[in-house]
């Protein structure tokens, strides 16, 4: 299938409902890794929007992408409760193991701020890190 009836497909299963372009944008970045150009003037066209109103939303939210990533995303919560529970310092020691495995991300809240340390790979959100766990996590990448 081709990417423009593969994005047609994702825009259908969005159909009549109210403001559908974020859902869209996240289905897509999940199946293409990104939201290229090509991507924001079909969705323009499909919702009937401007390009310029598409370009904005991908451009203010850091999770859209306009290339994909080259290696796995390790997306690292630096919150106020992760960082009361180590994560700066976690940071610091895990950047040499995930250098040439993952890129590190920094966030800000996953939402598990009872259990922090916490990141997540993927739609895989882990909890209660510390070096040796976050270590095996990266390994397996």
């Amino acid at each position: 299938m081709d990417k423009t009836a593969r994005l047609g497909e994702i825009v259908a299963t969005h159909a009549g409902r109210e403001g559908p372009l974020l859902p869209v944008l996240h289905d897509i970045q999940t199946e293409f890794g990104c939201i290229d150009e090509e991507t924001k003037r079909f969705l323009a066209s499909a919702l009937n929007l401007s390009r310029a109103e598409v370009h904005g939303v991908v451009s203010f939210y850091h999770d859209f992408k306009s290339e994909p990533a080259k290696l796995p995303v390790l997306k690292l919560c630096r919150a106020e409760a992760c960082q009361a529970r180590g994560c700066d310092s976690l940071a610091a020691e895990i950047s040499v193991v995930a250098k040439d495995r993952c890129e590190i991300e920094t966030v800000y809240c996953l939402g598990l701020c009872s259990v922090g340390p916490n990141a997540m790979i993927g739609a895989d959100v882990h909890a209660r890190l510390d070096v040796g766990k976050l270590t095996q996590l990266i390994e397996a990448l």
